[in-house]
Parts: C-alpha cells; structure tokens; sequence
C-alpha cells in the first residue's frame, strides 16, 4: 500500500474511543489535547504525526532529538531527563500520559499507577512495544516471551491515529517506515551475509566488568534477526549481564556498540568502550576488535521506536563495509 492509498483508506474517528492497551481498556471521549510523553521514542511518534503542539511535557530522554524535530521539541517543557515525579507530570494538567516502558506507568510503576491517573480522569496509555510479547512483573528491564517486531511500532502509531483523529496521517508514517525497512534487508540479500555471529553492548555497570548485552527477543535481535545475522545471546532478558569470556567463546564476527549522552553507567560513554575493545586482554582478541569489524550505533536504534529502522540501516551498512554480504 503506498502512502497515498493509505492516506485514501483512513477513516475518521468515532468517539468515544476504546482502546485495548496492556490488557486494559482506555477509553478516549474525544482526541487529547495536553498529552505528558514520558519516554522520547513516544514524543518522536507524536512529533511524526504532527501533533508537537498537543505535547505539554516530556521525560526519559537517552539522546538528543531527532533533528527534523528540533524546533517543535524547543518549545516543549523538559519535566526530567530521566524519571519524572508524579506530581510533576499531573502538574501539566494532561489529558492523556502516554509512556515508552510500563515500569514507569504500570503495575509497578515508578512514575504512577494507571490507578492513579484513573483517579483523576487522565487516560494512560503505554506502548504496546513494552507490554505484548513481554513480562514486566519483576525488576530491571523485563523478559520478552516473543521476538519484538516493529509491527508492534506501526501498531502504537496507528492506535495514536485513531486516538488523535489522525489516522491518514499515522498510515502514511508507517507506509514510509516499511519501505525503509525493506530497503535495507534488500541492500544485503547475499549469502555471505546469512548467520553471522554478531552482539550489541549497551552499556556497563563498571567498564571492565559484565557488560549489558542485548537478549535474544529484544529491539536489537530484531534487527539482526531481520538482516540475518545470528545474535550469540540467546537468553530472553531485555538486557543480561554477561562477561567477556563468554563473549571470547561466540567470538562474534561483528560488534554493535551503543552510543549515548546518558550517563547513568561509567561504559554509557562510547569512547571508553572503543578503548575498552581495544585494550581488554580478552576482548581485544575477538576478531571483530582485531579486524576492525565493529558498528557504532544510536541509542535510539536499540528503543522500539522510529530510530529502530534507523538501527537496520546502520548494521546493513556496516555487514556490506565489512565484506560480510555479496
């Protein structure tokens, strides 16, 4: 369907609206008007779709905005770069909250409750990315109990087209994000490229001890399960520690490192993990440190998001520079 076919086929919305998100029902009695995004990859689809001027409050930033975004982002009010407080995000009157990951509005939420928010009339609504597919219920970042797809991305980008009555819009956004897609599977669609080993550093909590490595359901598998690459980590948590000896027995053919403005973590800076590659008695033996074979990136490629397409781009780029597809 090109973008002008759906763009045609939209329908305008009913209100009230009812919407299943994360096994609840969240019902819209018109489109929001002041919306609080806790979580960029949810300001960045709101930006996308046009509706800047509806965001009243943003959190939970890991990199700068996207560029094409820098000026409606300018006006919009920063409440954390991490983790918001309650009291902040209802401060800025909301209509809708809207979060990227359910620890921050969920069951356990760290930011609210949906109870909460109910309480006061206020719609939450999470993305599906971080709930279908996925066990929150206990700590750190979740296990995935099937592969992230970014079907799950078109499908959080359809559900704010019905809810803001704007799907014509939302279709066409995702029109252009599947065409992105497909090109660059197609780009590497030699053999050469088939199974090969690869991993993705996010960070560390200590740059010369386990690193943060991406699972084998997440964002990151995605992408290499989409290119057809093989990811050594094959357990289903989010992000699990491993160590570098571990690493040394996949020996992986390429290497994804993360980079990132955060600074929660000392290896959240991407200079001292290149120099940690480098100068680790064990990691600097990996053929991927030896042969140069290593892709630097964005943070925003490794979120369900639209820099997820971004990520496929890259790490396409990087396999054919590197000689790994014909």
């Amino acid at each position: 369907m090109t973008a002008g076919m759906a763009t045609a086929q939209a329908e305008a919305t009913r209100y009230p609206l009812t919407v299943e998100n994360c096994g609840h029902q969240v019902t819209f009695e018109k489109a929001p008007k002041r919306v609080v995004a806790i979580g960029q990859t949810q300001t960045e689809i709101l930006y996308a779709l046009g509706l800047g001027d509806r965001v009243v409050g943003t959190a939970v930033w890991f990199s700068p905005v996207a560029k094409r975004f820098g000026a409606v982002n300018a006006g919009v009010k920063r409440l954390a770069d991490n983790d918001p407080s309650f009291e902040a995000v209802v401060a800025q009157e909301p209509d809708l909250v809207t979060a990227m990951f359910e620890w921050h509005v969920g069951p356990n939420g760290i930011v609210g409750k949906r109870d909460q928010f109910t309480r006061l009339k206020v719609p939450a609504y999470v993305s599906p990315t971080d709930c279908v597919g996925k066990d929150n219920t206990g700590a750190g970042d979740g296990v995935r109990t099937q592969m992230f797809s970014m079907e799950l991305v078109y499908r959080n980008i359809r559900e704010f087209g019905q809810i803001f009555d704007v799907s014509a819009r939302a279709e066409a956004l995702v029109a252009e994000l599947k065409a992105r897609e497909d090109k660059a599977v197609a780009s590497i669609a030699g053999a050469a490229a088939k199974d090969v080993p690869v991993v993705v550093w996010f960070s560390s909590k200590d740059v010369k001890g386990d690193a943060f490595l991406a699972g084998k359901n997440g964002v990151p598998a995605y992408i290499l399960a989409k290119l057809g690459a093989r990811n050594i980590i094959t357990t289903n948590e989010e992000w699990p520690l491993v160590g570098w000896e571990t690493v040394a027995v996949a020996n992986p053919a390429v290497i994804v490192v993360v980079k990132m403005d955060r600074r929660r973590f000392p290896a959240d800076d991407i200079d001292l993990k290149l120099n940690f590659l480098k100068t680790d008695a064990v990691a600097s033996k990996l053929d991927a440190v030896r042969e140069g074979r290593i892709v630097v990136m964005e943070v925003g490629a490794t979120r369900a998001g639209l820099d997820t397409i971004d990520g496929i781009e890259a790490l396409a780029s990087g396999i054919k520079s590197f000689g790994l597809a014909k």
